[in-house]
């Protein structure tokens, strides 16, 4: 089943709002490279359009009537709006789900040393990446860090053209003979990946001087101690905005991409979407690529602990009007696919491979041999999204993640089909995924959140 190329339909109107939400979401992933950072610009542009803080509903015991928008944050790492909808809650919601977390480096608990006058910081890496791809670049410090009186120290050094950057270094071509006969997995250990910071020794001081000017200029510039590391989460990220990609300006270059791109257009639509019938809902998630674990993941109770809130305010509670319109609900689980990449076709099945600018990909099963850990989604709820997506012109495309016994991989979708809803992943193709640049299709991303506005109102 051919799929055609999207660019090729376009008038002019298509082209124009294409590079504005293009413009919008580079915008987001440049100023949201952790996951505290992108909740802060998604509050900023809920603020925008009209939605409020879900906890003055609670404080006041205010009831929520159609047409409401409101939003709840927890732990500055999770964060799920809701439009209710003219509807009984109890038919069900139409659910965007994503993920806002991305692979990385983060700082260990007790992270400086001094090493032969070099300044260094230990780090311990988050999710699946490739290791040998994060030496040599410029790379950024984003994070917090909380101090024992409670007190906040926001992180963020290497995004401005004054600032300075810091980075793993790698082993000279000249003497790397042994380092290139190891398997590419341990060409970079991962207690090698140590972030060098400092080279300039404190005056006066004969032991750890590197170190110690480094402690200094903390303390200067930011008002913390060394054992304020103990309570920070300070994540290395690279350096650099999110950028056009390619001569024609196609596509997009960034870091994190894997699951912004969905994260972003999901909350675009979501706040595009006004008088929808059923109660519409977008949750984005911290933790997804280390098992979707802990207090702000996708496991943790929080969704549903909200959702009880919104119930509560919005009419009679119990717990099984709570039940029912979870298993009543629709949700797509918004997240990336895997590109075909013509340098490395022996990877996929052409026939069932996601491609840039084929529109928005519906994955029916993730997991890795024989569909391990994957939610494989109902074929009439394939079918309804199917004649959904043609009847509102937005292009889609099918696909797996690679070949049968290639590899694999997982999304949050599982976690929400235990509630008995209907459940799918839904997103955009991406290349170079999990590597610290990506890249996604301009045209892909205008699908993609065309299709997830739809979604909200039809399904």
């Amino acid at each position: 089943m051919e799929r055609k190329n999207t660019w090729l339909s376009y008038n002019e109107e298509d082209k124009k709002n294409l590079e504005v939400l293009a413009s919008d979401y580079k915008e987001y992933l440049t100023n949201g490279k952790t996951e505290r950072e992108c909740v802060k610009e998604s509050v900023k542009l809920a603020q925008r359009a009209g939605y409020k803080d879900l906890e003055h509903f609670i404080a006041e015991e205010r009831q929520l009537k159609p047409g409401d928008k409101v939003y709840r944050t927890w732990m500055d790492k999770t964060i799920v709006l809701f439009q209710i909808g003219s509807k009984s809650m109890e038919e069900g919601l139409n659910i965007l789900g994503a993920h806002i977390d991305s692979p990385r480096m983060d700082l260990k608990q007790n992270p400086l040393y001094e090493d032969t006058e070099m300044a260094l910081l230990d780090t311990h890496y988050y999710g699946g990446v490739k290791k040998y791809q994060w030496v040599t670049l410029p790379l950024a410090l984003h994070g917090v860090v909380i101090k024992k009186d409670g007190t906040t120290v926001e992180i963020n050094i290497g995004e401005k053209d004054t600032d300075p950057v810091v980075g793993v270094t790698d082993l000279l071509i000249h003497l790397s003979g042994q380092q290139l006969e190891k398997k590419a997995k341990v060409v970079i250990e991962g207690e090698d990946l140590n972030v060098l910071i400092g080279s300039r020794p404190a005056k006066d001081e004969e032991k750890d001087a590197v170190k110690k000017e480094m402690i200094q200029i903390f303390q200067e510039e930011y008002g913390i101690e060394e054992e304020d590391f103990l309570s920070a989460e300070i994540e290395v990220v690279p350096a650099g905005p999110a950028r056009d990609f390619g001569l024609d300006r196609s596509m997009i270059m960034s870091y994190g991409q894997d699951d912004r791109v969905c994260a972003y257009t999901s909350l675009a639509a979501m706040l595009n979407v006004e008088d929808a019938e059923r109660t519409t809902c977008c949750i984005l998630v911290d933790k997804e690529e280390i098992g979707s674990v802990g207090a702000t993941g996708m496991h943790s109770r929080f969704f549903e602990n909200t959702l009880a809130e919104i119930v509560a305010l919005t009419g009679e509670y119990s717990e099984l009007k709570l039940r029912r319109i979870l298993q009543n609900s629709h949700m797509l689980s918004s997240d990336v696919s895997a590109a075909f990449d013509p340098n490395y076709p022996q990877v996929m099945e052409k026939k069932n491979a996601a491609y840039f600018g084929k529109g928005l990909v519906l994955n029916k099963y993730t997991g890795s041999r024989g569909k391990s850990g994957s939610n494989d989604a109902n074929p009439e709820f394939v079918a309804k999204l199917r004649r959904m997506f043609d009847e509102n012109e937005v292009a889609f495309q099918t696909a797996e993640l690679g070949k049968v016994d290639e590899g694999g991989g997982g999304t949050i979708a599982y976690i929400p089909a235990g509630y008995a809803m209907d459940v799918i992943d839904c997103g955009v193709a991406v290349l170079n995924m999990h590597a610290p640049w990506e890249i996604t299709s301009k045209s892909d991303l205008y699908e993609v959140e065309k299709g997830y506005e739809v979604f909200l109102r039809n399904c």
